[in-house]
């Protein structure tokens, strides 16, 4: 019901979008008197505005052609080496270029494309050879492929390491850093040759007990069963996956947006002044960002049932008792790998602390193989993207990497 609630607004909606952005083009056509008036130009600004924040969003491209290694620019071609049901492994390919450290950046499955992370691969590319886990929307795939879980994740995670072969630095933003630190952990307990050589976790949520953001209380204010009931709906049957149980997209969005809606006003208000004025390069710098924040992807209903039931309500991990497949995640056995924590000052979705308990939790590892950094005024989304990423953050993951480069 609330799914099909959902694509009856979104129908109605991507209706009034197509009639605002017809709007938009006759009160800015040279044809129209009215767009040589004061009141034309703020028509125009006003449908504009609404034909953007109401139009449906598909799954955006990451758009690589070209990057610039060793001062020269050099072709990009992204191409999947690996596909799995729920996801699928992507690799950018230098053209004519070799080496360069392997680094498999773990997209959050958390309601957005692994295209949110496109400023943080577009950053790596000129010294690294990058692999990226490209999540599949859940109501795209079929009853058939069976269910989707956090354990799956690990194994998807394993995997992936697998294929790349020996070597290969993980980069985990975000939600990911729990599997991806469990991999790390079941990996070096087998003495897997193809376990990471570092793991950079990025405002992950390793103890949600450190300094509890709202996403936080959310999930810790409400028992197991409330989620069970109120978030969780089924994927209408003209999909592909009908019948599956999700937490929608859709429901996500609406959460973070809620978060930050003085924010999004403003930047929405912002909008509309840059158009009437002409600046359209800064509308289209709003107009990118929230592209992007809009298109969602559901997520299967038992990855983010025991996401929040592990992570978030039981806290496993930082208490030694997760378990993957019957079998204990110990941080212990971690011995070689080394461990870079980031976390942003302002970040207001993993709070200070959070990811960097990973550290304390690796008992074994030598003091030279871990690292925490935290990025002094940075919010949750500039850890891994914009100036002060490109910038700050990432010369810190680099020079990481570059002093791990060899076991």
């Amino acid at each position: 019901m609330l799914y099909d609630a959902y694509e009856m607004q979104r129908s109605l909606l991507a209706g009034a979008s197509a009639m605002a952005s017809f709007g938009v083009n006759w009160m800015s056509s040279p044809a129209n008197p009215m767009s040589y008036t004061r009141m034309g130009p703020l028509v125009a600004s006003g449908l504009d505005v609404f034909a953007h924040a109401a139009a449906p969003r598909g799954k955006p491209a990451f758009g690589f052609t070209s990057t610039v290694v060793d001062g020269r620019e050099v072709a990009v071609t992204e191409e999947v080496v690996l596909k799995l049901p729920f996801g699928q492994l992507k690799h950018f390919r230098r053209e004519g270029v070799e080496g360069g450290a392997k680094l498999l950046i773990v997209a959050p499955m958390s309601g957005h494309f692994a295209t949110l992370l496109r400023g943080t691969v577009e950053r790596m590319l000129p010294r690294h050879d990058v692999y990226i886990t490209d999540w599949r929307d859940a109501k795209l795939v079929p009853l058939s492929d069976g269910l989707f879980t956090l354990d799956d994740y690990v194994d998807y995670l394993i995997e992936f390491l697998h294929h790349i072969g020996p070597d290969t630095h993980m980069l985990a933003v975000c939600q990911p850093s729990v599997p991806a630190y469990a991999a790390a952990a079941l990996m070096s307990a087998d003495k897997d040759p193809c376990r990471p050589a570092t793991l950079t976790m990025m405002g992950g949520p390793i103890d949600t007990r450190e300094a509890p953001t709202t996403v936080n209380t959310v999930a810790t204010q409400r028992p197991f069963a409330w989620f069970e009931h109120n978030v969780i709906a089924t994927v209408p049957f003209y999909y592909p996956g009908g019948g599956r149980r999700v937490y929608p997209g859709f429901l996500q969005l609406s959460g973070f947006m809620a978060m930050n809606l003085g924010n999004h006003l403003v930047s929405h208000w912002s909008m509309f002044r840059h158009l009437v004025s002409g600046d359209e390069e800064s509308a289209a710098g709003t107009k990118a960002f929230y592209d992007e924040y809009r298109a969602v992807a559901d997520m299967d209903a038992a990855f983010y049932l025991q996401t929040i039931d592990v992570v978030f309500q039981r806290h496993l991990l930082p208490k030694g008792e997760m378990m993957h497949r019957g079998r204990r995640v110990d941080p212990a056995a971690i011995t070689d790998v080394g461990l870079l924590a980031i976390e942003g000052e302002r970040d207001d979705i993993s709070g200070l602390g959070q990811t960097k308990a990973a550290l304390t939790l690796a008992t074994a590892l030598p003091e030279e193989h871990r690292k925490y950094y935290m990025a002094e005024g940075v919010g949750h989304y500039g850890i891994f993207n914009g100036r002060r990423w490109r910038e700050v953050i990432a010369p810190v993951v680099e020079d990481w990497i570059a002093a791990h480069a060899s076991r």
